[in-house]
């Protein structure tokens, strides 16, 4: 079950990199980048579970929060074209 749902993870991120190198707008190459983001922690915890090594867990929740760290660092640069504000 763990595999199939792996492999239905990987077919997702396949077309969410689609999307990011054809998407219309940068908005919508972001919001590919972060879903690309939560795919990735979503197979890091599969894979620890399918190899019996529950410290992938840790390595996919500081992925986690490194994602959403960089998704509003970009969004912030966006909106005010500098991160010093």
């Amino acid at each position: 079950m763990f595999a199939a749902a792996a492999a239905g993870l990987l077919a997702t991120l396949a077309l969410l990199l689609a999307r990011a190198v054809l998407g219309p707008t940068v908005f919508d190459r972001l919001l590919a980048a972060n879903a690309t983001g939560t795919v990735a922690v979503l197979l890091l915890a599969v894979f620890g579970f399918l190899t019996g090594r529950p410290d992938f867990l840790d390595l996919a929740l500081v992925y986690a929060m490194l994602n959403v760290v960089g998704t509003i660092a970009v969004l912030k640069f966006f909106r005010y074209g500098s991160l010093a504000e």
